[in-house]
Protein backbone atom coordinates (compact mmCIF):
# COMPACT_ATOMS: atom_id res chain seq x y z
CA UNK A 1 0.00 0.00 0.00
CA UNK A 2 2.55 2.51 0.94
CA UNK A 3 4.63 2.03 -2.38
CA UNK A 4 1.41 2.18 -4.52
CA UNK A 5 0.39 5.98 -2.23
CA UNK A 6 4.41 7.02 -2.61
CA UNK A 7 4.16 6.33 -6.50
CA UNK A 8 0.62 8.04 -6.84
CA UNK A 9 1.58 10.83 -4.37
CA UNK A 10 4.90 11.60 -7.11
CA UNK A 11 2.88 10.98 -10.03
CA UNK A 12 0.62 14.00 -8.92
CA UNK A 13 3.70 16.23 -8.19
CA UNK A 14 5.12 15.54 -11.93
CA UNK A 15 1.72 16.28 -13.17
CA UNK A 16 1.69 19.77 -11.22
CA UNK A 17 5.04 20.67 -12.27
CA UNK A 18 4.53 19.48 -16.05
CA UNK A 19 0.96 22.01 -15.87
CA UNK A 20 2.75 25.03 -13.90
CA UNK A 21 6.07 25.47 -16.08
CA UNK A 22 3.80 27.02 -18.89
CA UNK A 23 4.03 30.70 -15.95
CA UNK A 24 1.67 32.59 -18.61
CA UNK A 25 3.64 32.33 -21.32
CA UNK A 26 1.94 32.96 -24.41
CA UNK A 27 2.04 29.31 -26.64
CA UNK A 28 3.23 30.46 -29.60
CA UNK A 29 5.20 27.22 -31.74
CA UNK A 30 8.49 28.59 -31.03
CA UNK A 31 7.30 29.02 -27.42
CA UNK A 32 5.74 26.15 -27.38
CA UNK A 33 7.82 23.58 -29.58
CA UNK A 34 11.39 25.23 -28.15
CA UNK A 35 10.95 26.98 -25.59
CA UNK A 36 11.02 30.67 -27.49
CA UNK A 37 15.29 29.80 -27.24
CA UNK A 38 15.53 31.22 -24.29
CA UNK A 39 16.87 27.59 -22.06
CA UNK A 40 20.36 27.90 -20.18
CA UNK A 41 22.82 25.32 -20.29
CA UNK A 42 20.95 23.60 -16.91
CA UNK A 43 17.95 22.67 -18.95
CA UNK A 44 19.45 21.65 -22.26
CA UNK A 45 21.34 19.50 -20.18
CA UNK A 46 18.73 18.21 -18.75
CA UNK A 47 16.85 18.16 -22.02
CA UNK A 48 18.98 15.45 -23.69
CA UNK A 49 19.52 13.49 -20.75
CA UNK A 50 15.87 13.22 -20.31
CA UNK A 51 15.86 11.65 -23.57
CA UNK A 52 18.87 9.61 -22.95
CA UNK A 53 18.25 8.26 -19.74
CA UNK A 54 15.24 6.87 -20.31
CA UNK A 55 13.10 3.20 -19.51
CA UNK A 56 15.91 1.35 -21.60
CA UNK A 57 18.41 3.17 -19.25
CA UNK A 58 16.48 1.87 -16.10
CA UNK A 59 15.30 -1.31 -17.28
CA UNK A 60 17.04 -2.18 -20.22
CA UNK A 61 20.91 -1.70 -19.19
CA UNK A 62 20.91 -3.68 -15.84
CA UNK A 63 18.85 -6.19 -17.87
CA UNK A 64 21.45 -6.43 -20.44
CA UNK A 65 24.08 -6.26 -17.88
CA UNK A 66 22.41 -9.56 -16.54
CA UNK A 67 21.98 -11.34 -20.28
CA UNK A 68 25.17 -10.23 -22.25
CA UNK A 69 27.24 -9.35 -19.74
CA UNK A 70 30.29 -6.64 -20.22
CA UNK A 71 29.17 -5.94 -23.75
CA UNK A 72 25.92 -3.76 -22.17
CA UNK A 73 28.81 -1.40 -21.57
CA UNK A 74 28.40 -0.46 -25.37
CA UNK A 75 25.45 1.94 -23.98
CA UNK A 76 27.75 3.88 -21.71
CA UNK A 77 30.43 4.67 -24.27
CA UNK A 78 28.14 5.76 -26.86
CA UNK A 79 26.27 8.00 -25.04
CA UNK A 80 29.79 9.16 -23.40
CA UNK A 81 30.63 9.67 -27.32
CA UNK A 82 27.89 11.34 -28.49
CA UNK A 83 28.44 13.77 -26.07
CA UNK A 84 31.88 14.59 -27.15
CA UNK A 85 31.05 15.38 -31.29
CA UNK A 86 28.29 17.71 -29.53
CA UNK A 87 31.41 19.85 -28.69
CA UNK A 88 31.83 20.46 -32.82
CA UNK A 89 28.03 19.48 -34.45
CA UNK A 90 25.49 21.00 -32.53
CA UNK A 91 27.54 24.93 -32.28
CA UNK A 92 27.31 24.43 -35.96
CA UNK A 93 23.57 23.54 -36.26
CA UNK A 94 22.07 25.76 -33.67
CA UNK A 95 23.73 28.78 -35.20
CA UNK A 96 21.42 27.86 -38.38
CA UNK A 97 18.46 26.97 -36.87
CA UNK A 98 18.72 30.46 -34.87
CA UNK A 99 19.61 32.26 -38.25
CA UNK A 100 16.30 30.97 -39.85
CA UNK A 101 14.15 30.73 -36.57
CA UNK A 102 13.83 26.97 -37.12
CA UNK A 103 11.19 24.66 -34.98
CA UNK A 104 12.03 20.85 -36.10
CA UNK A 105 14.47 18.60 -37.69
CA UNK A 106 12.33 18.84 -40.96
CA UNK A 107 13.18 22.66 -40.89
CA UNK A 108 16.77 22.48 -40.77
CA UNK A 109 16.87 20.06 -44.00
CA UNK A 110 14.42 21.74 -45.76
CA UNK A 111 15.66 25.21 -45.42
CA UNK A 112 19.44 23.94 -46.39
CA UNK A 113 19.07 22.31 -49.09
CA UNK A 114 15.98 24.70 -50.20
CA UNK A 115 13.52 21.41 -50.87
CA UNK A 116 10.08 21.74 -48.66
CA UNK A 117 10.14 17.71 -50.29
CA UNK A 118 12.91 16.55 -48.49
CA UNK A 119 11.56 18.05 -45.83
CA UNK A 120 8.20 16.11 -45.53
CA UNK A 121 10.59 12.98 -45.96
CA UNK A 122 12.52 13.75 -43.15
CA UNK A 123 9.75 14.28 -41.25
CA UNK A 124 7.74 11.35 -42.28
CA UNK A 125 11.05 8.97 -41.03
CA UNK A 126 10.79 11.33 -37.45
CA UNK A 127 7.26 10.09 -36.88
CA UNK A 128 7.61 6.27 -38.25
CA UNK A 129 10.93 6.19 -36.16
CA UNK A 130 9.59 7.76 -32.93
CA UNK A 131 6.35 5.89 -32.46
CA UNK A 132 7.78 2.32 -31.45
CA UNK A 133 9.77 4.87 -28.57
CA UNK A 134 7.33 6.24 -27.53
CA UNK A 135 5.46 2.79 -26.93
CA UNK A 136 8.36 1.07 -25.60
CA UNK A 137 8.16 4.27 -22.98
CA UNK A 138 5.03 2.98 -22.19
CA UNK A 139 5.90 -0.45 -21.93
CA UNK A 140 8.42 0.33 -19.75
CA UNK A 141 5.76 2.22 -17.61
CA UNK A 142 3.45 -0.71 -17.04
CA UNK A 143 6.11 -2.67 -15.80
CA UNK A 144 7.53 -0.62 -13.63
CA UNK A 145 4.40 0.71 -12.24
CA UNK A 146 2.84 -2.51 -11.62
CA UNK A 147 6.14 -4.52 -9.96
CA UNK A 148 6.84 -1.31 -7.49
CA UNK A 149 3.29 -1.10 -6.67
CA UNK A 150 3.09 -4.75 -5.94
CA UNK A 151 0.67 -5.22 -8.35
CA UNK A 152 -1.53 -2.83 -6.67
CA UNK A 153 -1.19 -0.96 -9.82
CA UNK A 154 -2.58 -2.83 -12.91
CA UNK A 155 -0.26 -2.48 -16.02
CA UNK A 156 -3.17 -1.04 -17.85
CA UNK A 157 -4.56 1.40 -15.57
CA UNK A 158 -1.06 2.91 -15.65
CA UNK A 159 -0.23 3.29 -18.79
CA UNK A 160 -3.55 4.66 -19.44
CA UNK A 161 -3.48 7.07 -16.87
CA UNK A 162 0.29 7.86 -17.86
CA UNK A 163 -0.32 8.77 -21.41
CA UNK A 164 -3.29 10.94 -19.73
CA UNK A 165 -1.05 12.73 -17.99
CA UNK A 166 1.92 13.37 -20.93
CA UNK A 167 -0.79 14.33 -23.23
CA UNK A 168 -2.24 16.99 -21.15
CA UNK A 169 0.96 18.93 -19.26
CA UNK A 170 2.40 18.39 -23.25
CA UNK A 171 -0.64 20.06 -24.66
CA UNK A 172 -0.20 22.67 -21.90
CA UNK A 173 2.93 23.61 -21.38
CA UNK A 174 4.77 22.07 -24.07
CA UNK A 175 8.36 22.18 -23.93
CA UNK A 176 8.67 24.06 -20.76
CA UNK A 177 7.01 21.31 -18.99
CA UNK A 178 9.21 18.52 -20.05
CA UNK A 179 12.32 20.64 -19.16
CA UNK A 180 10.71 21.21 -15.02
CA UNK A 181 9.88 17.71 -14.94
CA UNK A 182 13.39 16.58 -16.50
CA UNK A 183 14.34 18.49 -13.49
CA UNK A 184 12.45 15.97 -10.83
CA UNK A 185 13.34 12.97 -13.08
CA UNK A 186 16.67 13.60 -12.97
CA UNK A 187 17.82 14.24 -9.25
CA UNK A 188 15.21 11.05 -8.31
CA UNK A 189 16.86 8.87 -10.89
CA UNK A 190 20.86 10.37 -9.64
CA UNK A 191 19.63 9.44 -6.42
CA UNK A 192 17.97 5.76 -6.63
CA UNK A 193 20.24 4.20 -9.24
CA UNK A 194 23.70 5.88 -7.52
CA UNK A 195 22.39 4.42 -4.19
CA UNK A 196 21.41 1.17 -5.75
CA UNK A 197 24.11 0.75 -7.79
CA UNK A 198 26.72 1.23 -4.57
CA UNK A 199 24.43 -0.03 -1.73
CA UNK A 200 23.25 -3.31 -3.51
CA UNK A 201 26.74 -5.23 -4.25
CA UNK A 202 28.43 -3.75 -1.02
CA UNK A 203 24.99 -5.26 1.09
CA UNK A 204 25.45 -8.81 -0.40
CA UNK A 205 29.08 -9.02 -1.40
CA UNK A 206 30.60 -7.06 0.59
CA UNK A 207 33.02 -5.54 -2.43
CA UNK A 208 32.69 -5.05 -6.33
CA UNK A 209 35.43 -7.53 -6.17
CA UNK A 210 33.58 -10.57 -4.42
CA UNK A 211 30.49 -9.40 -6.33
CA UNK A 212 33.06 -10.61 -9.86
CA UNK A 213 34.61 -12.98 -8.53
CA UNK A 214 31.11 -15.13 -7.77
CA UNK A 215 29.85 -14.21 -11.25
CA UNK A 216 33.30 -15.41 -12.68
CA UNK A 217 32.64 -18.47 -10.80
CA UNK A 218 29.02 -19.10 -11.74
CA UNK A 219 28.59 -17.01 -15.17
CA UNK A 220 32.53 -16.67 -16.35
CA UNK A 221 31.21 -15.73 -20.10
CA UNK A 222 29.41 -12.56 -18.72
CA UNK A 223 32.82 -10.83 -17.73
CA UNK A 224 34.49 -11.46 -21.61
CA UNK A 225 33.46 -10.79 -24.67
CA UNK A 226 32.49 -13.79 -27.28
CA UNK A 227 34.13 -14.56 -29.74
CA UNK A 228 30.50 -14.15 -31.49
CA UNK A 229 27.59 -11.97 -31.90
CA UNK A 230 28.28 -9.97 -29.46
CA UNK A 231 31.99 -9.56 -29.99
CA UNK A 232 34.86 -7.14 -30.00
CA UNK A 233 33.92 -6.42 -33.60
CA UNK A 234 30.07 -5.88 -32.53
CA UNK A 235 31.10 -3.83 -30.07
CA UNK A 236 33.19 -1.38 -31.93
CA UNK A 237 31.30 -1.34 -34.89
CA UNK A 238 27.71 -0.89 -32.82
CA UNK A 239 29.06 2.04 -30.47
CA UNK A 240 30.01 3.85 -33.94
CA UNK A 241 26.79 3.48 -35.51
CA UNK A 242 24.83 4.35 -32.91
CA UNK A 243 27.31 8.00 -32.39
CA UNK A 244 26.42 8.28 -35.97
CA UNK A 245 22.66 8.12 -35.12
CA UNK A 246 22.67 9.60 -31.81
CA UNK A 247 21.73 13.40 -32.61
CA UNK A 248 19.48 12.16 -35.53
CA UNK A 249 16.90 11.80 -33.63
CA UNK A 250 14.55 14.28 -33.98
CA UNK A 251 13.50 15.11 -30.44
CA UNK A 252 17.06 15.15 -29.71
CA UNK A 253 17.55 17.23 -32.66
CA UNK A 254 15.19 19.50 -31.99
CA UNK A 255 15.95 20.02 -27.94
CA UNK A 256 19.42 21.55 -29.73
CA UNK A 257 16.93 24.88 -30.64
CA UNK A 258 15.57 25.50 -27.21
CA UNK A 259 19.40 26.88 -25.94
CA UNK A 260 20.02 30.55 -25.81
CA UNK A 261 23.09 30.50 -27.16
CA UNK A 262 26.15 28.13 -28.90
CA UNK A 263 28.25 27.84 -25.59
CA UNK A 264 25.76 25.82 -23.95
CA UNK A 265 26.41 22.87 -26.05
CA UNK A 266 30.06 23.14 -25.28
CA UNK A 267 29.75 23.59 -21.88
CA UNK A 268 27.42 20.42 -21.54
CA UNK A 269 29.93 18.53 -23.84
CA UNK A 270 31.87 18.47 -20.70
CA UNK A 271 29.63 17.57 -18.31
CA UNK A 272 27.36 15.20 -20.05
CA UNK A 273 30.06 12.29 -20.13
CA UNK A 274 30.48 12.59 -16.79
CA UNK A 275 27.05 12.07 -16.18
CA UNK A 276 26.87 9.00 -18.17
CA UNK A 277 29.21 7.36 -15.38
CA UNK A 278 25.69 7.01 -13.66
CA UNK A 279 24.62 3.93 -16.58
CA UNK A 280 28.18 2.44 -14.73
CA UNK A 281 25.61 2.06 -11.65
CA UNK A 282 22.57 0.50 -13.61
CA UNK A 283 25.53 -2.39 -14.33
CA UNK A 284 26.19 -3.00 -10.90
CA UNK A 285 23.10 -3.75 -10.34
CA UNK A 286 22.43 -6.35 -13.01
CA UNK A 287 25.57 -8.12 -12.25
CA UNK A 288 24.45 -8.06 -9.01
CA UNK A 289 21.10 -9.81 -10.08
CA UNK A 290 23.17 -12.24 -11.79
CA UNK A 291 24.45 -13.85 -8.29
CA UNK A 292 20.66 -12.57 -6.43
CA UNK A 293 17.58 -13.53 -8.47
CA UNK A 294 18.95 -16.31 -10.73
CA UNK A 295 17.28 -18.11 -13.69
CA UNK A 296 15.54 -15.00 -15.55
CA UNK A 297 15.20 -15.99 -18.80
CA UNK A 298 16.77 -13.24 -21.89
CA UNK A 299 13.17 -12.33 -22.43
CA UNK A 300 12.63 -11.59 -18.51
CA UNK A 301 15.80 -10.13 -18.19
CA UNK A 302 14.53 -6.38 -18.38
CA UNK A 303 12.92 -7.48 -14.68
CA UNK A 304 16.71 -7.82 -13.01
CA UNK A 305 16.69 -4.38 -11.70
CA UNK A 306 12.82 -4.37 -10.47
CA UNK A 307 13.10 -7.74 -9.33
CA UNK A 308 16.16 -7.51 -6.87
CA UNK A 309 14.38 -4.10 -5.77
CA UNK A 310 11.18 -5.86 -4.28
CA UNK A 311 13.63 -8.36 -2.67
CA UNK A 312 15.97 -6.27 -0.97
CA UNK A 313 13.98 -2.87 0.47
CA UNK A 314 11.18 -1.72 1.86
CA UNK A 315 7.94 -1.18 0.49
CA UNK A 316 8.53 2.32 0.86
CA UNK A 317 11.80 2.73 -0.92
CA UNK A 318 10.68 0.25 -4.12
CA UNK A 319 7.84 3.20 -3.74
CA UNK A 320 10.50 5.70 -4.60
CA UNK A 321 12.52 3.48 -7.31
CA UNK A 322 8.77 2.64 -8.73
CA UNK A 323 8.48 7.03 -8.98
CA UNK A 324 11.64 7.42 -10.47
CA UNK A 325 10.95 4.49 -13.09
CA UNK A 326 7.71 6.21 -13.56
CA UNK A 327 9.01 9.66 -14.87
CA UNK A 328 11.87 8.05 -17.43
CA UNK A 329 8.92 7.14 -19.25
CA UNK A 330 7.16 10.18 -18.92
CA UNK A 331 9.25 12.76 -19.53
CA UNK A 332 11.03 11.34 -22.82
CA UNK A 333 7.70 10.16 -23.92
CA UNK A 334 6.25 14.01 -24.00
CA UNK A 335 9.23 15.27 -26.07
CA UNK A 336 8.69 12.30 -28.42
CA UNK A 337 4.83 13.12 -28.83
CA UNK A 338 5.32 16.73 -29.33
CA UNK A 339 8.27 16.05 -31.48
CA UNK A 340 6.35 13.78 -33.30
CA UNK A 341 3.22 16.33 -33.26
CA UNK A 342 5.07 19.06 -34.67
CA UNK A 343 6.59 17.13 -37.97
CA UNK A 344 3.42 15.80 -38.23
CA UNK A 345 1.33 19.54 -38.85
CA UNK A 346 4.42 21.74 -39.45
CA UNK A 347 6.25 19.64 -41.94
CA UNK A 348 3.77 16.96 -43.02
CA UNK A 349 0.48 18.81 -43.55
CA UNK A 350 1.48 22.41 -44.46
CA UNK A 351 5.16 20.95 -45.70
CA UNK A 352 4.20 22.97 -49.36
CA UNK A 353 3.58 25.84 -47.72
CA UNK A 354 5.65 28.37 -46.73
CA UNK A 355 2.92 30.94 -46.13
CA UNK A 356 1.35 28.83 -43.05
CA UNK A 357 -1.06 30.18 -40.25
CA UNK A 358 1.65 29.73 -37.33
CA UNK A 359 -1.82 29.93 -34.96
CA UNK A 360 -3.02 27.32 -36.92
CA UNK A 361 -0.05 24.71 -36.86
CA UNK A 362 0.18 25.29 -33.40
CA UNK A 363 -3.33 24.37 -32.46
CA UNK A 364 -3.07 21.54 -35.31
CA UNK A 365 0.25 20.25 -32.92
CA UNK A 366 -1.79 20.52 -30.08
CA UNK A 367 -4.44 18.27 -31.28
CA UNK A 368 -1.93 15.55 -32.60
CA UNK A 369 -0.64 15.07 -29.14
CA UNK A 370 -3.33 13.00 -27.82
CA UNK A 371 -3.90 11.75 -31.13
CA UNK A 372 -0.80 10.39 -31.40
CA UNK A 373 -0.78 9.41 -27.36
CA UNK A 374 -4.09 7.24 -28.44
CA UNK A 375 -2.17 5.32 -31.16
CA UNK A 376 0.71 4.58 -29.17
CA UNK A 377 -1.69 3.66 -26.31
CA UNK A 378 -3.39 0.95 -28.70
CA UNK A 379 -0.42 -0.23 -29.62
CA UNK A 380 0.63 -1.14 -25.99
CA UNK A 381 -2.15 -3.48 -25.58
CA UNK A 382 -1.89 -5.04 -29.30
CA UNK A 383 0.54 -7.32 -29.31
CA UNK A 384 2.17 -6.87 -33.10
CA UNK A 385 5.19 -8.89 -34.59
CA UNK A 386 5.20 -5.79 -37.33
CA UNK A 387 5.80 -3.52 -34.27
CA UNK A 388 9.04 -5.07 -33.12
CA UNK A 389 10.40 -5.09 -36.71
CA UNK A 390 10.10 -1.38 -37.06
CA UNK A 391 11.65 -0.89 -33.51
CA UNK A 392 14.36 -3.14 -34.51
CA UNK A 393 15.09 -0.87 -37.61
CA UNK A 394 14.05 2.24 -36.07
CA UNK A 395 17.73 3.19 -35.34
CA UNK A 396 19.10 2.23 -39.20
CA UNK A 397 16.04 5.10 -40.41
CA UNK A 398 17.28 7.72 -38.54
CA UNK A 399 20.76 6.95 -39.43
CA UNK A 400 19.82 7.51 -43.31
CA UNK A 401 19.79 11.20 -42.19
CA UNK A 402 23.49 11.45 -41.42
CA UNK A 403 24.58 11.88 -45.14
CA UNK A 404 22.77 14.68 -45.38
CA UNK A 405 23.12 16.58 -42.20
CA UNK A 406 27.52 16.58 -42.33
CA UNK A 407 27.62 17.50 -45.81
CA UNK A 408 24.87 20.73 -45.80
CA UNK A 409 27.51 21.81 -42.68
CA UNK A 410 30.40 22.13 -44.98
CA UNK A 411 31.17 25.55 -46.35
CA UNK A 412 30.29 24.47 -49.93
CA UNK A 413 27.62 21.57 -49.91
CA UNK A 414 28.71 18.69 -52.39
CA UNK A 415 25.11 17.05 -52.13
CA UNK A 416 22.04 17.75 -54.31
CA UNK A 417 18.26 18.23 -52.78
CA UNK A 418 18.00 14.95 -55.45
CA UNK A 419 21.15 13.49 -54.39
CA UNK A 420 19.48 13.76 -50.32
CA UNK A 421 16.22 12.51 -51.09
CA UNK A 422 17.63 9.54 -53.17
CA UNK A 423 20.35 8.45 -50.64
CA UNK A 424 17.82 8.34 -48.16
CA UNK A 425 15.09 6.67 -50.08
CA UNK A 426 16.99 3.88 -50.72
CA UNK A 427 19.06 3.76 -47.67
CA UNK A 428 15.43 3.54 -45.75
CA UNK A 429 14.26 0.67 -48.49
CA UNK A 430 17.77 -1.42 -47.53
CA UNK A 431 16.97 -0.93 -44.27
CA UNK A 432 14.09 -2.44 -44.29
CA UNK A 433 14.80 -5.55 -46.10
CA UNK A 434 18.01 -6.16 -43.92
CA UNK A 435 15.33 -5.95 -41.13
CA UNK A 436 12.65 -8.09 -42.68
CA UNK A 437 14.84 -10.98 -43.80
CA UNK A 438 16.90 -10.93 -40.30
CA UNK A 439 20.62 -10.54 -42.12
CA UNK A 440 23.89 -10.38 -41.14
CA UNK A 441 27.02 -9.36 -42.69
CA UNK A 442 28.34 -13.28 -43.27
CA UNK A 443 24.70 -13.99 -45.09
CA UNK A 444 25.55 -10.88 -47.30
CA UNK A 445 29.31 -12.10 -47.45
CA UNK A 446 29.61 -15.53 -46.72
CA UNK A 447 33.31 -15.61 -47.28
CA UNK A 448 34.06 -12.64 -44.57
CA UNK A 449 36.77 -12.82 -42.37
CA UNK A 450 35.27 -14.29 -38.99
CA UNK A 451 36.37 -11.17 -37.18
CA UNK A 452 34.57 -8.74 -39.58
CA UNK A 453 31.61 -10.85 -39.49
CA UNK A 454 29.66 -9.32 -36.60
CA UNK A 455 30.65 -5.53 -38.18
CA UNK A 456 27.23 -3.91 -37.46
CA UNK A 457 24.35 -4.56 -40.18
CA UNK A 458 23.11 -1.22 -40.24
CA UNK A 459 26.12 0.31 -42.05
CA UNK A 460 25.32 -1.73 -45.47
CA UNK A 461 22.60 0.09 -45.68
CA UNK A 462 24.08 3.44 -44.93
CA UNK A 463 26.91 3.09 -47.05
CA UNK A 464 24.40 2.08 -50.20
CA UNK A 465 22.47 5.31 -48.77
CA UNK A 466 26.16 7.34 -49.29
CA UNK A 467 27.12 5.72 -52.61
CA UNK A 468 23.92 7.05 -53.93
CA UNK A 469 23.38 9.82 -52.57
CA UNK A 470 27.33 10.81 -53.81
CA UNK A 471 26.27 9.76 -57.65
CA UNK A 472 22.89 10.95 -57.77
CA UNK A 473 23.91 14.38 -56.41
CA UNK A 474 27.45 14.31 -59.43
CA UNK A 475 24.88 13.57 -62.15
CA UNK A 476 21.72 16.00 -61.17
CA UNK A 477 24.53 19.26 -60.58
CA UNK A 478 26.07 18.07 -64.22
CA UNK A 479 22.77 18.35 -65.33
CA UNK A 480 22.12 21.89 -63.81
CA UNK A 481 25.23 22.96 -64.98
CA UNK A 482 24.75 21.70 -68.31
CA UNK A 483 21.06 23.73 -68.68
CA UNK A 484 22.99 26.91 -67.69
CA UNK A 485 25.11 26.83 -70.11
CA UNK A 486 22.55 26.31 -72.55
CA UNK A 487 20.33 29.17 -71.63
CA UNK A 488 23.41 31.28 -72.08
Amino acid sequence: MIASLIIMLFFILTLTIGIRARKKQAMTLENWAVGGRSFNTVFVFLLTAGEVYTTFSFLGGSGWAYSKGISAVYVMVYIALSYVTSYFLLPLIWRYAHEHRLVSQSDFFAAKYQSPLLGILVALIGVIAIIPIVVIQLKGLSIIVSVTSYGMIPASVSVIIGTLAIILYTVISGVRGTAWVAVLKDLMILFVIVFMGIYLPLHYFGSYGEMFQQIKQVKPELLTFPNETYSVTWFISTVLFYVLGFYMWPQVFASTFTAKNERTFRKNAVISPLYTLMLLFVLFIGFTAVIQVPGLSDSESDLALLKLSVQSFSPWFVGLIGAAGMLTAIVPGSMLLMTAATLLSKNILFGLKPDFNEQKVTRLSKLFVPLLGAVACFLVFYDSSALAQILQVGYSLIVQLCPALFFSLWKRNPITKQGAISGMIVGIICALVVSQNSMTMSSIIPNLPSYLQDINIGFVPLLINLAVTLVVSLFSRKIVSENLNQRR
